[in-house]
């Protein structure tokens, strides 16, 4: 492509012609104010807040996140086209921009929860004048009640509209617009009705003032008091690039990091706000069941417990859906050891084990933005995913043609609905292939709901036929954080969950999505008091996620890094420290003492799981095109998107969620 010469400040610099002149003076190294413009959002160019001088051009400032480099004429003589942002008629109009935007913004810093971290604060610092020639009433506007989630203080919005676009075009649920003209023109609701995207928190870090803001973290911490952690999201296996902020013991929120080949910079609501499940319903001590009843007791007095319950007997080991790979690892080292089998499958998911092209698939998540053609088979990604549902969207505006195999469901884009069943996707199949889709990018997406049944097999194979039929790039799409670092380790046994489940002493990692029967000695290690902990025989408190270090591979076999953001409460511990504690009271002391010694071992059995941020490509090793003989329709493996395991269980605001996604489905007296 040929690039274009331009003169930014004196600087002589190449771009490409497709540029707007903001992000040629990005390229530049020099700093454009903005407030409407968003890399990732469509240009409103609203705000003037990024305005430059185009020598030779009209006799004012032109707005640089409107303009291509393309559209700039030479000079007289053939000059490169130059561009000023340090003149004086710059410095004025944006003294005069920033004028502007504060004449009814009203004085709200020491109450606003934006204080600190605002853009308005600090572009008014950096660009403003330290007087005001305004002397008449501001005005004000009504806060719009958008939910549990989103705070309003609609006197502050500067009508920047990014979260109007936001709404839109990402989370492709038209909730918000702006109505009237002039100074009455106000960001509102529909109807004024509540906002119901799943990544509707988005918009209050789009906000640049503190007029959208977090409902739940408001008034509880000020920036400057929070100690910042970078870790990773475990509430689905895509494995959003999260901050954790701290304050003392405590998380205050979650916020997003920016990776561009997992979330971009989007996190979904109940990766966000899932904080207040992290102090409720904790287990905080060790307990044992004494005539039925669980009472507290000492780490001596458990492990005493169970090492007599184990003696002589078989053991079996489940891997719950948030456990890092190292307490996985932990757990397989000491489980088999003693005879053991361990299993992380334990919806009876169909994956091949050993086959990383059947339980990951060969497509990264990046890929989905460039595909031309996408088949959903069996799955929800609004549902299990929403912040990759995100990217086919963004796929679709692109110009992607989206299927549906699957029950049919909003999935905020269109789609073609091939089928419910399994002889949809037989018949797509056997059809002939389709020289068009052949030769386009495409990538096929199959969910846990389609590999749950007895023919789970059967249908990874048809998939992996028809992904190879067209030349198309798979993804497994998982719903546990767990469950690749799980199955990388070879955490899997022949027979599946069943083998386990029929061991007479079975310890729990975390595993609250499943009924273990009445028989076996269950040992519970977890961080919640919820399912899992309500069967234990003997209960270990274990700490959340936030609270150790670990790594945790998503989707697309990504291994990533979770650093601890705080410390358990009470005497609960670090998973493979409870593990390693345990060991040598059921006669099989494991050989590592820290977590460095536990994270060198594994990455010396499994070296891909050292290279972080790193996806490995996987060998394609078709699964067996079995006989689809099972019945009922093909359907997403998450049933409730905000209760899917025992943090969200714990949270209130999860749970109000949930409360209004239900009164939400049930028909207005008008339908």
């Amino acid at each position: 492509m040929d690039l274009r010469k331009l003169i930014i400040d004196d600087v002589e610099i190449e771009v490409d012609p497709r540029l707007t002149l903001l992000q040629a003076c990005e390229q530049a190294g020099v700093e454009i104010p903005r407030f409407c413009y968003h890399e990732r959002l469509s240009i409103a160019g609203n705000c003037r807040m990024c305005l430059v001088e185009v020598v030779g051009g009209p006799p004012k400032p032109a707005a640089s996140c409107a303009m291509q480099v393309r559209d700039l004429r030479p000079g007289p003589e053939g000059q490169p086209p130059q561009v000023k942002t340090k003149s004086p008629m710059v410095k004025k109009a944006r003294e005069g921009v920033m004028e502007f935007l504060l004449i009814n913004h009203p004085l709200d810093c020491p109450i606003c929860d934006q204080g600190g971290e605002c853009d308005l604060q600090d572009q008014a610092m950096a660009y403003g004048v330290d007087f005001s020639r305004y002397r008449e009433p501001k005005r004000a506007a009504i806060d719009m009640d958008l939910g549990p989630l989103v705070g309003t203080c609609m006197t502050r919005c500067i009508s920047c509209t990014r979260c109007v676009r936001f709404i839109t075009e990402v989370a492709g649920i038209p909730e918000l617009g702006q109505i009237g003209r002039g100074e009455d023109s106000e960001i509102t609701s529909y109807l004024g009705r509540m906002l119901t995207s799943e990544m509707q928190g988005n918009v209050i870090d789009l906000c640049p003032v503190g007029a959208l803001t977090s409902k739940p973290y408001a008034f509880t911490a000020r920036p400057w008091e929070l100690k910042k952690t970078e870790s990773i999201d475990v509430m689905d296996a895509l494995g959003s690039n999260i901050r954790i902020d701290t304050k003392g013991r405590e998380v205050m929120r979650i916020m997003p990091r920016n990776n561009d080949g997992v979330n971009e910079e989007w996190l979904a609501d109940r990766s966000r706000f899932i904080w207040d499940g992290l102090r409720r319903q904790r287990l905080d001590r060790p307990y044992i069941r004494q005539g039925g009843k669980l009472v507290p007791t000492s780490w001596a007095e458990a492990f005493d417990a169970i090492a007599a319950a184990a003696r002589g007997k078989t053991i079996g080991a489940i891997v719950g859906d948030l456990a890092s790979t190292e307490a996985a690892y932990a757990l397989k080292s000491l489980v088999e050891g003693l005879g053991g089998k361990v299993e992380c499958r334990t919806d009876g998911a169909a994956l091949p084990a050993g086959n990383r092209s059947g339980y990951v698939g060969t497509a990264h998540v990046a890929d989905i933005d460039h595909a031309l053609n996408i088949c959903l088979i069996g799955t929800n990604p609004r549902r299990e995913s929403p912040v990759l549902n995100s990217r086919i969207r963004k796929a679709w505006l692109n110009g992607a043609t989206i299927s549906l195999i699957g029950e049919a469901a909003d999935l905020t884009y269109p789609y073609s609905h091939l089928g419910t069943g399994r002889d949809a996707l037989a018949k797509l199949v056997s059809a002939p292939v389709n020289e068009e889709i052949k030769t386009a990018p495409s990538v096929v997406i199959i969910g846990q709901g389609a590999l749950t049944g007895e023919d789970g097999a059967a249908v990874l194979g048809n998939a992996m036929a028809l992904a190879e039929a067209y030349g198309s790039k798979l993804l497994v799409l998982h719903t546990a954080a767990s469950r690749v670092g799980a199955m990388d380790l070879g955490c899997t046994s022949e027979g599946g969950v069943a083998d386990v489940l029929g061991a007479e002493v079975i310890l729990n990692l975390g595993a609250d999505e499943i009924d273990v029967p009445a028989g076996p000695f269950v040992v519970y290690q977890g961080s919640h008091g919820d399912r899992g902990a309500h069967r234990a025989d003997v209960i270990l408190p274990a700490a959340a996620w936030p609270e150790e270090s670990g790594i945790f591979v998503n989707t697309e076999g990504r291994p990533q890094m979770a650093n601890r953001a705080g410390f358990p409460p009470g005497e609960a511990r670090e998973n493979w420290a409870i593990l390693r504690a345990l060991s040598p009271a059921l006669g099989q002391q494991l050989p590592f003492d820290s977590m460095a010694a536990l994270r060198a071992s594994m990455v010396a059995e499994f070296p891909h799981l050292g290279r972080i941020d790193k996806v490995p490509e996987n060998p394609w090793t078709p699964v067996a095109v079995g006989d689809m003989s099972g019945a009922g329709d093909l359907r997403s493996a998450v049933v409730s998107h905000f209760l899917s395991n025992p943090i969200q269980r714990a949270s209130a605001v999860m749970g109000e969620l949930t409360r209004l996604a239900e009164s939400r489905v049930q028909p207005m007296a008008a339908e």
